[in-house]
């Protein structure tokens, strides 16, 4: 059983069975409450889906792209959690999920843009090809202004509010079953922290 946890946009929780069977999500579109609700939302799903947390076997953490603040309270709640159970932290791309769903639900087909608000009027955008069992990146996630944004000759644009829980999971279990490697459980940012460290001054 995966649980799985995305903070990039909102906040999204589910357990979803090896199967893909989902058993229980709760999801916020809130932007900014990230730490207020992912541990209620944590404890609901568990109760949701009337399991014991001794039965996860992997926890899937969404590593953006998305701010700062937002991806770091779900990053480290997922480590957390792998820590205590002693069991694997899978990260996962979180425009990589929604790119999946789009293509099992016959969404989208060749080339298409995942895109979502990365605030300061612009937007994160990874352009993908539609293949089966897992989506192809072809152009990995990088910043664009929301005014200048205008996908290529032949590339659909899906912006998304959201990023579900569950198709974070799903994207797992794809890369599980393909033997894909997994990438680091590192939060992906595009753009530069606004606080930098200056040189330390030299004293004669």
């Amino acid at each position: 059983m995966l649980l799985a946890i995305d903070t990039s946009a909102g906040t999204a929780v589910a357990l979803v069975a090896d199967d893909g069977r989902v058993l229980a999500e709760r999801s916020s579109p809130d932007t900014r409450r990230h730490a207020e609700l992912i541990g209620p939302f944590l404890a609901e799903a568990l109760a949701a889906a009337e399991v014991d947390g001794a039965r996860l076997t992997h926890v899937v953490a969404g590593i953006g792209p998305g701010p700062f603040t937002g991806l770091r309270v779900g990053i480290a709640a997922a480590r957390v959690i792998a820590l205590a159970r002693g069991i694997p932290l899978l990260a996962v791309p979180s425009h990589e999920a929604v790119a999946l769903s789009l293509i099992e639900g016959g969404a989208v087909a060749g080339r298409f843009a995942v895109v979502t608000d990365a605030r300061r009027r612009e937007v994160a955008v990874t352009v993908f090809a539609a293949r089966l069992p897992m989506p192809v990146e072809v152009e990995p996630a990088h910043l664009v202004a929301r005014v200048a944004f205008a996908p290529a000759e032949g590339v659909a644009a899906h912006e998304v509010a959201e990023i579900p829980a569950a198709a974070l999971a799903h994207a797992a279990l794809a890369r599980l079953a393909t033997g894909a490697a997994f990438p680091e459980p590192r939060p992906l940012y595009l753009r530069a922290p606004d606080v930098t460290l200056s040189a330390p001054k030299r004293v004669s």
